[in-house]
C-alpha cells in the first residue's frame, strides 16, 4: 500500500465517522424542541464517502466544480470541517438554524459549495451546462485566461428517474459537451426500496448513445485480488448473477451468513471452496461488500487514467450504508443508527469518547495526514469564489408614436445594443428553447450570430437563400440555441448566471421562452434562483392575449409565480418607454452583490441584486407620446405610477397590470362623466410593490416609525370611500391585494379559467377584462350615475 492510499483510507474512515457523528448528534444527542426526526441520511452518505474521498483528495483541481449528491451533503461538510472550512458550531447544529444545510447551498452554508443542490437531477443535469459556459467562455478573446476544469456530479442512482438529465444529456450532444464526469453512486437502493435488475445495462446504453465514455466501477481491490486465486472466476460469477435485494440481504447479515450462502451455493467446488474457508467472518465480509465503488484505492486510479475531455459517466457499484450496521438494509435510506448500534460503532471505529468532533480521533500519525492534507491539490488556492468588475450600462431608450408591442420592442431594444460596442453587449449572451425567432431574438442572433466551439456555415446563406434569419455558428456567437426543453434554458441560464462567480467572468444572460412554459420549467427557474443566479428571462407571449392559440398557450398564472418567486424581481410593462427605463435598470440589478439592508424609500433590497423576469406580449398598443412629468419613470422601476392622477375627491381607481392597459384607459375615459376624479394607477410590478409593503409592514412591527413603502404613498391621499378596480390579463389575486394597502374595498377582475381561441376582443370580453366590462363592474358595484358603455 502507497503512503497515499494509506492516507485516503484514513481520510474516508475520517469522514464516515464525522458525518455519521454529525447527524446522529442532531438526531440523538441535540435536544430537540419539536420531538421530532431531524434526519440526515447515514446510509447514502455511507455509499458514497469513498468515491468523494478519491474523488476531492486525489483527482479535484480548483478549476474543477462539483455539484454533491444530495443525500451525501453530510459527507462533504465533514470534508470541509477537516479544511477548515467549517466550523464546528456550524457542524453541531446540523440542519438546525444557520447550522450546516441539509443539502449543498451556494447562499446558506460557508464552505465552498459550488452547485447547490437539493431537488433530484438538477445538479447533475447543471454540470452539463456549466461545461457549456465554461467552452463559451474560452472561445472569447475576454475569456480566453480561463483555465478548463471538469464539471462533476456525484449522482444517486434514483436521480437517473428524472427527465430532466436525459433532456440535458441530449442537449449536451448537441452543443459537443466535454470535461463533464457523472459518477452514479450505484447503491441499488432508493427511498421505497432497491433498484430494478440490470438497470446498469440501460444506463450505459444511453449514456453511449450520446457519446460519453462509459466506465463500469464493479470490482474493488479486495475483490479482484481474489479472483485472480484459484476458484475466483466462479466467486465472480456468482457477484454478477446475485439479485441486488439478495446482495443487499446478505450484506446487513454478515459474514456467517455470507459463508453459509456461498457454501451452499459454491461449496463442494474445490479451490472456491477453499477460497471461502480460508477467510474469517470478517474478511469474508469485507470481501464482498469490497465493491468498486467502496474500494478509495480503486477509485483513485480509475479517476487518475481518465486524461481527456470526453464526458465520462463512471458507474460506480458501492453498497448503500457501507461500512457501518445498517449496511444493505433496505429500510436504511431513512434509517438511522440506534444509540447501541452508534456506540457498538464508536468502539469499532475505534474513536474514543469525548473525541467524537476531533478531526483526527484514531488517526495513528495524524501530523503525517496534516501534511498530506496541506498538499491537496484542489484545496490548493483556498475558497474559490471569483467576483468580476460590474459592466457600465448603456443608455437605454426606445420610444414610438406609433402601436407597437413589448415583445417587439425588446427585440428592438436588443438589436440597438446589438449595433453598439458596449462592455455590457460583448457580455449579453442570449438563449432560447427553439423560440429564438417568434420571442424577437432574430436581429440580435443575425447581428451577434450563434455560439459552437466550431465554425458552422448557415446553407441558405451560401446558396444564396433568402431569409430573415441568418444563422452563422461561430465560437465568438453570442446566441445559444437550445432544444424544446424549458427545464434546459433555465438550467443553463443559471450556469451562465453563476459565470462571474465560478469562472471569474461576468456574463449578462438573456433567455426567452413561451409565457405559459415558465411553468413548465418552473423546478428549474426555482433551482437557478435559489443559487442566486443572475439573469433576465423574458416570458412572451402570454396571457389570453395571444388568442388565436388556445387556452394551452394561454398563461394565466404566470404573474403569481413572479410574485412568489424570490430572488427574482417580476415586471409587466404596457409600454415601450416603461420597458425601456426597467430593461436599462435591470441591466444594473443583475450586477448588485451588495448589503441586503433595505432601500428606505421603497422597502426594496435592490443593493443586493438578483434575476429579473419580463412578462411581454406580442399585442401592439398605442403609445402614451411624451410625458408631462418624468416621476414615471422612478415608479415604472419601483412598481407603479399615476398614468392619471387621481383628484381630491376620487371615487374610483382603475389599477392595471400590462397590456390590458388600453381597456383600462377606454373606460377611464368612458365614466369620466359618472364618477369624480378618476385616477389610473399604471402597475409594472405587482411584485416590487407588494415585496416593498410587506417589508414596510415588518418594519412598522420592530418599531422603525415612518416606514412607508411606495404603493402606500402613491394610495395614501385617496379618500376611504374610493374603490379600487384591478385588471390584468392574467389571475385577479396578483392585484387584488392593492386594497389592503390603505383600506379600501378592490373589485378584482382578471382571468381565472382555461383560455380559448377567438379574437382578442372576444375574449376580453367573454373574461370579462375588457372596458365594457370594466365599466359594467363599476355600475354593478358602485354607487353613482349610471355610465353609459364604452
Amino acid at each position: 500500500m502507497t503512503s497515499d492510499t494509506a492516507h485516503l483510507k484514513a481520510l474516508q474512515d475520517r469522514l464516515l465517522w464525522l458525518s455519521h457523528w454529525m447527524i446522529h448528534h442532531a438526531n440523538h444527542t441535540r435536544p430537540k424542541e419539536e420531538g421530532i426526526k431531524v434526519g440526515g441520511h447515514q446510509a447514502s452518505s455511507a455509499s458514497m464517502v469513498s468515491i468523494m474521498t478519491a474523488l476531492y483528495f486525489s483527482a479535484l483541481r480548483p478549476e474543477d466544480r462539483v455539484a454533491v449528491k444530495p443525500h451525501a451533503s453530510p459527507i462533504f461538510h465533514a470534508m470541509q470541517y477537516l479544511m477548515g472550512n467549517q466550523t464546528l458550531d456550524k457542524m453541531k447544529n446540523f440542519r438546525g438554524f444557520e447550522g450546516v444545510q441539509s443539502y449543498p447551498s451556494r447562499t446558506k452554508d460557508v464552505d465552498d459549495v459550488d452547485y447547490s443542490t437539493g431537488s433530484v437531477g438538477l445538479g447533475v443535469a447543471i454540470t452539463a451546462f456549466g461545461s457549456i459556459v465554461q467552452d463559451y467562455l474560452m472561445a472569447k478573446d475576454w475569456g480566453s485566461d480561463v483555465s478548463p476544469g471538469r464539471h462533476v456530479a456525484l449522482v444517486g442512482d434514483a436521480e437517473l428517474d428524472e427527465g430532466n438529465i436525459y433532456e440535458a444529456l441530449q442537449e449536451g450532444w448537441k452543443n459537443d459537451l466535454r470535461n463533464c464526469w457523472w459518477i452514479i453512486d450505484y447503491n441499488r437502493q432508493s427511498l421505497d426500496g432497491v433498484v430494478r435488475e440490470g438497470l446498469f445495462a440501460r444506463v450505459e446504453k444511453i449514456f453511449d448513445a450520446f457519446g460519453w465514455n462509459v466506465i463500469r466501477v464493479k470490482y474493488g481491490a479486495l475483490q479482484r485480488a481474489a479472483f485472480e486465486e484459484e476458484g475466483g472466476s466462479a466467486l465472480r460469477d456468482w457477484i454478477d448473477a446475485c439479485p441486488n435485494q439478495q446482495y443487499s440481504a446478505l450484506t446487513y447479515q454478515g459474514g456467517a451468513v455470507w459463508r453459509k450462502r456461498l457454501m451452499d451455493d459454491l461449496g463442494d467446488q474445490g479451490p472456491v471452496t477453499a477460497l471461502i474457508e480460508k477467510r474469517t467472518d470478517d474478511e469474508l465480509a469485507a470481501l464482498m461488500e469490497n465493491l468498486g465503488g467502496n474500494c478509495v484505492a480503486t477509485m483513485a486510479e480509475v479517476f487518475a487514467n481518465v486524461t481527456d475531455d470526453r464526458p465520462t459517466c463512471f458507474l460506480a457499484y458501492t453498497i448503500k450504508g457501507w461500512g457501518t450496521p445498517i449496511a444493505g438494509h433496505k429500510d436504511n435510506h431513512g434509517g438511522l443508527m440506534t444509540k447501541n448500534q452508534m456506540a457498538n460503532w464508536q468502539q469499532h471505529m475505534a474513536v474514543p469518547e469525548g473525541q467524537e468532533w476531533d478531526k483526527f480521533a484514531a488517526v495513528p500519525d495524524a501530523e503525517a495526514l496534516q501534511k498530506f492534507l496541506d498538499t491537496v491539490p484542489f484545496f490548493a488556492k483556498g475558497r474559490r469564489r471569483f467576483t468580476d468588475a460590474v459592466l457600465p450600462v448603456p443608455d437605454i431608450a426606445l420610444s414610438s408614436d406609433r402601436e407597437i408591442s413589448t415583445q417587439m420592442a425588446f427585440g428592438k431594444i436588443l438589436d440597438e445594443l446589438s449595433k453598439g460596442d458596449s462592455d455590457l453587449a460583448e457580455r449579453i449572451v442570449t438563449m432560447s428553447p427553439d423560440v429564438t425567432g417568434t420571442t424577437n431574438l432574430g436581429p440580435w442572433v443575425n447581428r451577434r450570430k450563434l455560439f459552437a466551439r466550431a465554425e458552422q456555415a448557415d446553407a441558405f446563406i451560401e446558396h444564396r437563400i433568402p431569409s430573415t434569419a441568418k444563422w452563422e455558428f461561430t465560437p465568438k456567437g453570442q446566441h445559444i440555441e437550445l432544444g424544446i426543453a424549458e427545464m434546459n434554458l433555465f438550467l443553463l441560464l443559471g450556469a451562465a448566471g453563476l459565470s462571474h462567480s465560478l469562472f471569474g467572468k461576468r456574463l449578462i444572460p438573456i433567455g426567452t421562452l413561451y409565457d405559459p412554459f415558465v411553468a413548465r420549467g418552473l423546478d428549474a427557474l426555482n433551482y437557478a434562483c435559489y443559487q442566486d443566479a443572475r439573469f433576465m428571462v423574458v416570458g412572451t407571449p402570454s396571457g389570453i392575449t395571444l388568442a388565436p392559440e388556445g387556452g394551452v398557450h394561454q398563461s394565466i398564472g404566470t404573474p403569481l409565480i413572479g410574485m412568489s418567486q424570490d430572488g427574482l424581481a417580476a415586471f409587466e410593462p404596457a409600454f415601450v418607454d416603461e420597458l425601456a427605463v426597467i430593461m436599462e435598470w435591470a441591466f444594473g440589478y443583475l450586477q448588485r452583490d451588495g448589503s441586503d439592508d433595505p432601500d428606505e424609500r421603497t422597502w426594496l433590497r435592490d443593493e443586493t441584486g438578483g434575476s429579473v423576469y419580463l412578462r411581454l406580449s406580442t399585442n401592439p398598443v398605442e403609445q402614451p407620446g411624451k410625458r408631462p412629468d418624468a416621476d414615471w419613470q422612478q415608479g415604472a422601476i419601483d412598481g407603479a405610477y399615476w398614468l392619471r392622477r387621481p383628484g381630491p375627491n376620487c371615487e374610483v381607481v382603475i389599477a392595471y397590470q400590462g397590456v390590458i392597459a388600453p381597456e383600462a384607459i377606454r373606460a377611464a375615459g368612458a365614466m369620466a362623466d359618472a364618477r369624480r376624479d378618476i385616477g389610473v394607477l399604471a402597475v409594472t410590478s405587482a411584485d416590487r410593490l407588494n415585496a416593498g409593503w410587506t417589508a414596510a409592514q415588518r418594519a412598522l412591527a420592530r418599531g422603525q416609525h415612518g416606514a412607508t413603502s411606495h404603493v402606500q404613498r402613491l394610495l395614501q391621499d385617496l379618500p376611504s370611500h374610493c374603490r379600487l378596480l384591478t385588471v390584468i390579463d392574467g389571475h385577479p389575486t396578483t392585484l387584488s391585494w392593492l386594497g389592503a394597502v390603505q383600506g379600501h374595498q378592490t373589485i378584482p377582475l382578471g382571468v381565472e379559467h382555461f383560455g380559448q381561441t377567438g379574437t382578442i376582443g372576444d375574449l376580453y370580453h367573454h373574461y370579462g377584462i375588457d372596458a365594457q366590462s370594466i365599466i359594467d363592474k363599476i355600475n354593478g358595484l358602485t354607487i353613482g350615475r349610471r355610465i353609459a358603455a364604452a
